[in-house]
C-alpha cells in the first residue's frame, strides 16, 4: 500500500445493504471508491453493535483495494489479531478506548497491518505527538461515534493543527462523519486526504443500479480536489 496524499474516498459499509456486502464492496470499488471502510462497534464503547472479524473475513475476497477497519470498541487489544487475520490493511483504534494506546499501536503494527488512531470530536491533540512514529493514519471524527447519518461537526482547526504536527511524515489524515460535497472541501483544505462517507455514497443506488454510487463518489472527490487547488 503505497503512500499518497491524493484525495481518497472510503465508503463506509455501515450505509450499505447488509444482505449484500460482497456485491456492495465490488460495486463501490467499480464506481471509483479507493478504500472500503468498516465501522466496528461493540455496544460498549459506543451504544451500537455492528460487525466482527468474521464479517471482515467474509468481505475480504470482494475487496480489491484497501480494507480500512475502524474499531469503535473497548478493550481493543484482545481483538487486534482477529481483525488482522481477517484481512484488515489498516486497523484504527480510538485514543479514548484505553489507557495504553502506545501498546495498542505497537500490537497493530506487530500484525503487519497499518496502525491508525481515531480522535473523538471532544478529544484534543495532546499526546498525539508522542505517538507519531507508530502511526500510519489519524482519523478525526467529525461526528460522535456510534451511528451513521449524523450531522457534521466542523473540525477544520483540529485538522490544520494535526497536519502541521505531522509535517512530512507519511501519515494519512482521515475524516469520518458527515462527509458530503459541501463538507469535504473544508476538510481537504485543512489537510485531510481520506474522506469516509456512508449515506452520501450509497444514497440513491443499489447493487442492481450502482451508477449513483459513482456519481456520489465523483461529487465528493471533485469538491475536495477543487478546494485544494491540485490533483496529486
Amino acid at each position: 500500500m503505497s503512500f499518497s496524499r491524493a484525495i481518497k474516498i472510503a465508503p463506509s459499509i455501515l450505509a450499505a445493504d447488509f444482505a449484500n456486502f460482497g456485491a456492495e464492496c465490488r460495486a463501490v470499488e467499480d464506481q471509483g471508491a479507493d478504500w472500503i471502510h468498516v465501522d466496528v462497534m461493540d455496544g460498549h464503547f459506543v451504544t451500537n453493535i455492528t460487525f466482527g472479524p468474521a464479517t471482515c473475513a467474509a468481505i475480504r475476497p470482494h475487496v480489491r483495494g484497501v480494507m480500512d477497519v475502524h474499531l469503535m470498541i473497548a478493550p481493543v487489544d484482545p481483538y487486534i489479531e482477529g481483525f488482522a487475520k481477517a484481512g484488515a490493511d489498516i486497523i484504527t483504534a480510538h485514543m479514548e478506548a484505553g489507557p495504553h494506546v502506545h501498546r495498542t499501536l505497537q500490537a497493530i503494527r506487530a500484525t503487519g497491518a497499518k496502525a491508525g488512531l481515531a480522535l473523538n470530536p471532544g478529544t484534543g491533540l495532546d499526546g498525539v505527538e508522542n505517538l507519531l512514529d507508530l502511526l500510519d493514519l489519524v482519523c478525526v471524527m467529525t461526528v460522535n461515534p456510534g451511528f451513521g447519518g449524523q450531522a457534521f461537526i466542523d473540525m477544520s482547526d483540529k485538522v490544520r493543527r494535526l497536519r502541521a504536527l505531522i509535517g512530512p511524515r507519511p501519515i494519512h489524515i482521515e475524516i469520518d462523519g458527515g462527509m458530503t460535497p459541501d463538507t469535504a472541501p473544508l476538510m481537504a483544505r485543512a489537510g485531510a486526504d481520506v474522506l469516509v462517507a456512508g449515506s452520501a455514497v450509497f444514497k440513491g443506488g443499489s447493487v442492481v443500479d450502482p451508477t449513483p454510487y459513482g456519481t456520489n463518489i465523483r461529487a465528493i472527490r471533485t469538491a475536495a480536489e477543487a478546494a485544494t487547488g491540485t490533483v496529486v
